[in-house]
This record gives C-alpha cells, sequence and structure tokens, in this order.
C-alpha cells in the first residue's frame, strides 16, 4: 500500500504551540483571580480562536506560491469577514445562554481575540517573507541562467 507523506505546515505547529500557552495562561488566571472576575468560559474560547484562526490562515496562505496579490488580497478580506461573522455569532450565543458572566466573558474574548489578532499577523508576515525570499532566489537563478545561455551563443 502506498504511503502518502503530508507534510504539516509550519503555520499550523506555531499557531498550536500559541494556543497551548495561552491556555495554560487562562487556566493560571481562573485560579490566581477571585471567584467570579474570570470566566469559566475562557479555555473555549482559546479553542474556539485557534480553529478560527487556522482557518483564517489556511485561507490566506494556501498555496501561496501560485498566488498573486490580488488573490492574496481577496482571501484577506474573506478571511476577516468569516472571522468577524464567527466571533459575532459566538458573542451572542454566549450572551443569550449565560446572562450572569457577560462582562467577564466579553473582556476575556476582547483580550484573547486581540493575542490571537497579533499572532496571526506575525506567522502571515513570517509566510509571507519566506514565499517572497524563495520567488526572489528563483528570479535569480533564472537569470543568471539566462545569461549563461546567452554567453554560450
Amino acid at each position: 500500500m502506498k504511503r502518502i507523506n503530508y507534510k504539516v505546515p509550519k503555520y499550523v505547529i506555531q499557531l498550536l504551540v500559541f494556543s497551548i500557552v495561552v491556555t495554560v495562561l487562562t487556566v493560571i488566571m481562573q485560579a490566581v483571580l477571585p471567584l467570579g472576575t474570570a470566566t469559566p468560559a475562557m479555555p473555549y474560547i482559546v479553542l474556539f480562536f485557534f480553529f478560527i484562526t487556522l482557518f483564517t490562515l489556511y485561507i490566506v496562505l494556501r498555496d501561496q506560491s501560485q498566488r498573486d496579490s490580488k488573490k492574496f488580497v481577496s482571501g484577506y478580506i474573506l478571511s476577516r469577514g468569516i472571522k468577524f461573522m464567527s466571533c459575532l455569532l459566538f458573542l451572542l450565543i454566549y450572551f443569550f445562554a449565560n446572562k450572569a458572566d457577560r462582562w467577564p466573558f466579553a473582556i476575556a474574548f476582547i483580550i484573547i481575540y486581540f493575542l490571537f489578532s497579533i499572532c496571526e499577523v506575525l506567522i502571515m508576515k513570517k509566510e509571507n517573507a519566506r514565499v517572497q525570499k524563495l520567488k526572489d532566489e528563483a528570479q535569480a537563478a533564472m537569470k543568471s541562467q539566462d545569461n549563461g545561455s546567452a554567453d554560450q551563443k
């Protein structure tokens, strides 16, 4: 039987490590802060943002070597729209389901949202720099190959 080798993108591992660190911090905050100031839903907020960030990164970074800037912008705007609507839906569902925990949940949600947004921007910046470096190297190799073939004539 033929075995398929699938390489997990580096950004998935980076996002997973970041999510684990944030989850550990939220559990510590729940243990340290006085009762009622930290929402018990913090680990679930982290889990929500892990999946939504993973999805939005996939939308933006999939097959990036073959993409032009217009497709990148379209993918980025699509991912922002999906993330915004998902966050709004998540907040509304929780607000209607648990009225007593609204404010601690909203504060934790906003803080974790900004943490994951910063992580997402850093990952996209690194991936774009990596892809640009590969494109520059490929163009330099093509130029040197063209110069070599011109010299032979």
